[in-house]
């Protein structure tokens, strides 16, 4: 197994000023060659401090791809520390040269002698042709250690890594290895929950492995094999999937970059099923959710955001009686916000929010307290209460995430979608 670190040298990434978006392309790129990535470093434009983290990454990384720093200005330092830390020399590449010099000499400009730099390799080295600038890149193995140097701006450094690192890299580590991983989306159930479920799977992984992450109210698993052909690693993953499954499987609403929104308003879209919405505490935030995606309006015909007591009466037709024996935070108003907005937009479903996003409590409930109606056209009203209990706009974004949830469950399990 290689183990690759990335080092970005540029004091501008450690001020903010660039994100430092090449780790994650070459993240992935080596993730494909079955490389793994275990360390990302971002360092300065300082001499001393470049060449301890060259010293420290030789300790625990096999291959060190290093981008930025081959410039022709004074802060461009990478190839030079790299070269006295290994005792090399730096030798002039012609390629280069001759296209720095045939650039001025076509353009008519004076070239300082610093443009030369970008010439300049390390001896014994492999260069990486620079299509698209004038650095010039470069590869070696040293001590069954490799070291690539790659140039800072992306529209250099892609094209270089895709067209002559790429290959190099492959012969160096050995051929190819298959690296395939999958992404499991859970909704309902917490990360503790989750990881405790498969404590034994995690404690005892080798090849596959598993990693649990939270993100917006939901867990993530990621399960990363690999094998020496992509069917092999591809039937690893299928077997600890089908594991997980057994144990957690009811929570499971996804694979991929697929969110829970965008899984349900896939199956509305494939069931042709029109949907309407009345939210109170949740101000509209679920049919944004919903618009923003290319032909939603096939079937998303309209909605209401009723936040007081006199528009869900008034508007929404909300009934008196419900208002005064059981108040807007109940069951029994979400019941009537959703089956009202379906008739009123003449939709076969109807959700609604009603409850307390906080921070104080209302009608006798907590902050966080949620109800959730919904009304589908042959079938009965279905209610659902929570109580999620965080800040204000955690509650909100959770109760909408929960209406995507509960709309996904009804189309599962009572329409077979």
């Amino acid at each position: 197994m290689v183990r690759a670190e990335i080092i970005a040298v540029g004091t501008e990434i450690l001020l903010g000023q660039i994100v430092n978006s090449n780790a994650a392309f070459l993240s992935k790129e080596l993730a494909a060659l079955g490389i793994f990535v275990y360390h990302h470093t971002v360092v300065g434009d300082n001499p001393e401090r470049l060449s301890e983290v060259i010293t420290t990454a030789e300790k625990r990384s096999d291959l060190l791809i290093f981008t930025g720093g081959l410039g022709p200005t004074q802060d461009d330092i990478t190839k030079q520390v790299v070269a006295n830390h290994l005792h090399k020399n730096l030798v002039e590449d012609t390629f280069h040269l001759d296209k720095i010099t045939q650039y001025f000499a076509g353009s008519k400009r004076v070239m300082t002698e610093n443009n030369k730099l970008q010439a300049l390799v390390i001896e014994n080295s492999t260069v990486l042709q620079n299509d698209f600038g004038f650095a010039a890149g470069m590869f070696f193995t040293l001590s069954e250690r490799s070291y690539m140097l790659l140039p800072g701006p992306p529209s250099e450094m892609k094209p270089m890594f895709t067209n002559y690192a790429k290959p190099l890299i492959q012969n160096a580590t050995g051929g190819e290895v298959h690296l395939e991983s999958k992404i499991m989306h859970f909704f309902g159930i917490g990360e503790s929950r989750l990881a405790s479920d498969l404590e034994d799977l995690i404690t005892h992984q080798t090849n596959p492995t598993i990693a649990t992450y939270a993100s917006d109210n939901e867990v993530e698993i990621r399960i990363t094999a690999s094998a020496s052909t992509k069917e092999e690693a591809e039937n690893l993953l299928s077997q600890t999937e089908e594991e997980i499954l057994k144990r957690d499987g009811e929570f499971l609403y996804g694979y991929g970059d697929e969110s829970l929104a965008d899984v349900v308003i896939r199956k509305l879209l494939k069931g042709k099923i029109t949907i309407s919405a009345a939210e109170s505490l949740t101000a509209g935030l679920f049919q944004a959710e919903l618009g923003g995606t290319t032909g939603i309006s096939d079937i998303l015909k309209g909605g209401m955001v009723t936040y007081s007591t006199e528009m869900k009466r008034e508007v929404l037709g909300v009934s008196q009686q419900v208002i005064l024996e059981h108040g807007v935070v109940s069951s029994e108003c979400a019941r009537e916000m959703a089956e009202n907005i379906r008739k009123i937009c003449h939709t076969k479903m109807g959700i609604s929010f009603t409850g307390v996003a906080g921070p104080g409590g209302m009608e006798g409930h907590v902050a966080g307290t949620v109800f959730i109606g919904l009304s589908v056209e042959g079938f009965e009203t279905e209610t659902y209460s929570f109580v999620f209990g965080r800040d204000r706009n955690h509650n909100r974004n959770r109760a909408v995430k929960q209406g995507f949830q509960v709309i996904n469950q009804f189309l599962t399990e009572k329409m077979g979608f």
